[in-house]
């Protein structure tokens, strides 16, 4: 058997990001903004001594990585051909960029996970595993990067 517990930072908490999908022949390769919202699933063969997956108290730290890297913030992928321009706004002052793999759900939730995951293995001395994030723009729209 397995046990499973999740947090969620909702897209009410207002991780306000802009981004751009580069590659997108719609809309969707202009500047444009959501405030994400996270969910993680974390998994176990065995609760704690409380009988807990994992200690929500502990997801301090998952918090301010969230808001360092999504919390208004403008991120563009490495490969964006304008990426230059987003470094000159970052330079005069006029953007926080955050430059990774990959924009969207998908890249964002496993940018999350790849950061979080060995973290939570760590802290738990290899009992609980990140089963999965989930990143929202909104309530219709999100994807699921599984471990």
């Amino acid at each position: 058997m397995k046990y499973e517990s999740t947090k969620t930072f909702g897209n009410d908490r207002g991780l306000s990001c802009c981004f751009r999908q580069w590659r997108a022949d719609s809309h969707c390769n202009l500047i444009h903004g959501y405030s994400l919202g996270f969910k993680f699933t974390f998994e176990a063969d065995t609760l704690d001594d409380r009988n807990w997956v994992y200690d929500f108290g502990d997801c301090k730290w998952i918090k301010l990585f969230l808001e360092d890297n999504f919390d208004h913030t403008l991120v563009i992928a490495s490969d964006d051909p304008r990426l230059g321009k987003f470094k000159e706004l970052y330079d005069t002052g006029l953007a926080r960029l955050k430059v990774i793999h990959g924009v969207g759900c998908e890249k964002f939730s496993e940018f999350v996970f790849q950061y979080v995951s060995p973290i939570v293995m760590k802290q738990t001395l290899q009992r609980v595993k990140l089963k999965s994030v989930e990143v929202f723009e909104h309530g219709a729209n999100s994807a699921i990067y599984l471990g």
